[in-house]
């Protein structure tokens, strides 16, 4: 599948392929329902998945086809956890199951204090002793990357160090934040955007995507 890199942005993967653009299309659209979008969101994280997870080792076990036994490739090491940051977050954690059946899925709630415009975190829940997994956070934007970074230091601060964070639409500002904060982190986007809009929203964006997956808009 295309990967689009960027010189001045190191740590983006901007995944390409038709399908999944004509999806993200469709996604952007305002006249797309609630259950087209979640629909959606679902489809276009497993064609992001499969890129981003294209680096995971691989040992061999030993098994049986209906012919012969022979040494076959699995993946090695403890599962991978799927962390969705709160709400949205959680629309893209069905596709990463799609492909990960067995991915333990942790969560991570996080608002901004309206005080010191910094984002807080509320709920964050993941598998004991996770230092040896690849942690794949996801959430549907990247704007001003606040959400991101903050996670990020949640997890470094625990020993976590195979980080790859997933969204489906990525603007220049937020990445530039990761990459200066945690230029080790890749991220697997299906669109660099445009530009941030005075309220912080992706231009030209999908809107809100929480209110957009749960109907709440």
């Amino acid at each position: 599948m295309p990967i689009v890199k960027h010189p001045d942005l190191p740590n983006l993967c901007e995944v390409k392929h038709p399908l999944l653009l004509h999806k993200l299309s469709s996604l952007r659209n305002v006249k797309t329902s609630t259950k087209e979008f979640k629909e959606l969101a679902h489809e276009i994280t497993i064609f992001l998945v499969y890129e981003a997870t294209k680096d995971l080792p691989l040992t061999t076990h030993t098994i049986k086809t209906p012919l012969e036994s022979f040494s076959a490739p699995v993946l090695d090491g403890k599962k991978p956890v799927i962390l969705p940051i709160l709400r949205a977050g959680i629309g893209m954690v069905e596709g990463f199951l799609t492909l990960m059946p067995s991915a333990r899925v942790g969560h991570i709630g996080l608002f901004r204090n309206e005080e010191t415009l910094l984002p807080e975190c509320y709920y964050f829940k993941i598998p004991k002793h996770s230092e040896d997994r690849t942690f794949f956070i996801c959430d549907p934007m990247l704007a001003t990357g606040g959400s991101a970074v903050e996670t990020i230091n949640r997890l470094k601060a625990m020993n976590i160090q195979k980080i790859i964070f997933v969204c489906l639409v990525a603007a220049p500002e937020g990445i530039k934040k990761l990459l200066d904060t945690h230029p080790d982190v890749p991220i697997f986007a299906a669109s660099l955007d445009r530009q941030l809009n005075s309220h912080g929203y992706i231009l030209p964006g999908l809107g809100d995507a929480g209110d957009r997956m749960f109907g709440t808009k």
